[in-house]
């Protein structure tokens, strides 16, 4: 029996990618498909590289092969990724970037700036390219969480243009306002200035090709965040609380602004942060310090999902202090929570990217 390559395609049209509810020959994930007598190769290119049902998806083509096609087929099967984008915009801004993530908080104090960090590191260690932007002016504390006190960005020239180069670290570019400026001096500055700077930060520095640009945002809703959204289109926002309810009720408000019919950036979930405390030498014990399932309520009233729960662990705090996230860390209870959280977040942009219109830069009206 000889083997096409459109029966071939037939019975992979029956395989699902269960993120997106699609099949894989729709959603044009099959690559490099050859057929030679009764050996077939090809590749399934997923959308995300932290894609948890990948060993799935292989299984269920082989056996849609064996099943439809020929059980005495040889099939050799490679899985790859690519990130996607939903950008239709004109690119004049951030052009080799293919998803911005503004990761907010209605209030301070409830860990942004840990899991900007951290999903920054982790999606780079799932092999993406990924850069880190510390928006908050008044507060820049990713210097310090990741270990780049007194180092200054350098100048490069860029088609003419003279721009400033992130700092890389931990696989991840970086750029704050915090390597630009004296960390003692105090950033006194008024909302058009504050403006202004976080323009720069986006327009002035080679970011060059990133799959995802992270944005760690002040905390609230004011200036910075209608900036951003004016300047570029913004992909989601994830929004960061603690379960007790003073941050939620601040929490709200974040969903809130974005969800704003002149403004309209998908929530792509919510994080809840010291979900519960679980001391090292007790790993299978949880006191809830702060309140239990908060944020599963406020996800449930916005009809949006809960990307993560992540642990009061002291490794965490630590790893903020000394310049080295916990992602990095060595130990799975600290560094687990948040490998699971940027898996979570690139499936969450996945599946945006599939399912929703591209998100236009916002133009308010007076």
């Amino acid at each position: 029996m000889n083997i096409t390559k459109e029966q071939v395609l037939a019975a992979l049209s029956h395989v699902d990618d269960p993120d997106l509810m699609k099949d894989l020959v729709t959603l044009n994930m099959i690559k490099e498909l050859t057929v030679d007598n009764n050996e077939i190769a090809f590749t399934v290119e997923l959308t995300t590289p932290a894609c948890p049902m990948k060993e799935a998806i292989k299984g269920a083509c082989l056996n849609a092969i064996k099943v439809m096609v020929s059980k005495e087929a040889v099939v050799k099967i490679n899985m790859s990724s690519k990130v996607t984008s939903q950008r239709k915009d004109d690119q004049q801004v951030l052009p080799g970037v293919k998803n911005i993530i503004a990761v907010v908080s209605g209030k301070g104090g409830v860990g942004k700036s840990t899991v900007s960090t951290n999903l920054a590191i982790g999606l780079a260690k799932m092999g993406a390219k990924v850069g880190l932007l510390d928006a908050d002016i008044y507060g820049p504390s990713m210097p310090l969480m990741m270990g780049l006190r007194n180092q200054k960005p350098q100048m490069v020239s860029v088609n003419g243009a003279h721009k400033i180069e992130p700092i890389l670290k931990f696989g991840v570019k970086n750029i704050s306002i915090g390597l630009l400026v004296d960390e003692s001096q105090a950033v006194v500055w008024r909302g058009p200035m504050v403006s202004s700077a976080i323009r720069q930060l986006i327009t002035d520095v080679h970011w060059g090709e990133l799959d995802y640009l992270v944005i760690d945002m002040p905390p609230g809703t004011g200036d910075v965040h209608l900036t951003l959204v004016q300047l570029v289109p913004v992909t989601g926002a994830i929004v960061v609380t603690t379960p007790q309810d003073v941050a939620l009720a601040d929490a709200r408000k974040a969903v809130s602004m974005f969800s704003m019919g002149q403004i309209k950036v998908p929530v792509l979930g919510v994080v809840e942060n010291m979900s519960w405390f679980t001391p090292l030498e007790l790993p299978d014990n949880k006191y809830f310090i702060f309140g239990k399932d908060g944020a599963q309520k406020l996800a449930n009233e916005f009809g949006i999902p809960v990307i993560a729960q992540l642990p009061l662990v002291q490794g965490i705090r630590e790893g903020g202090d000394s310049g080295v996230p916990a992602v990095m860390n060595e130990l799975v209870q600290v560094a687990g929570p948040f490998d699971e959280l940027a898996k979570a977040v690139a499936q969450q942009v996945a599946i945006r990217n599939a399912n929703l219109e591209p998100t236009k830069k916002v133009e308010l009206v007076r």
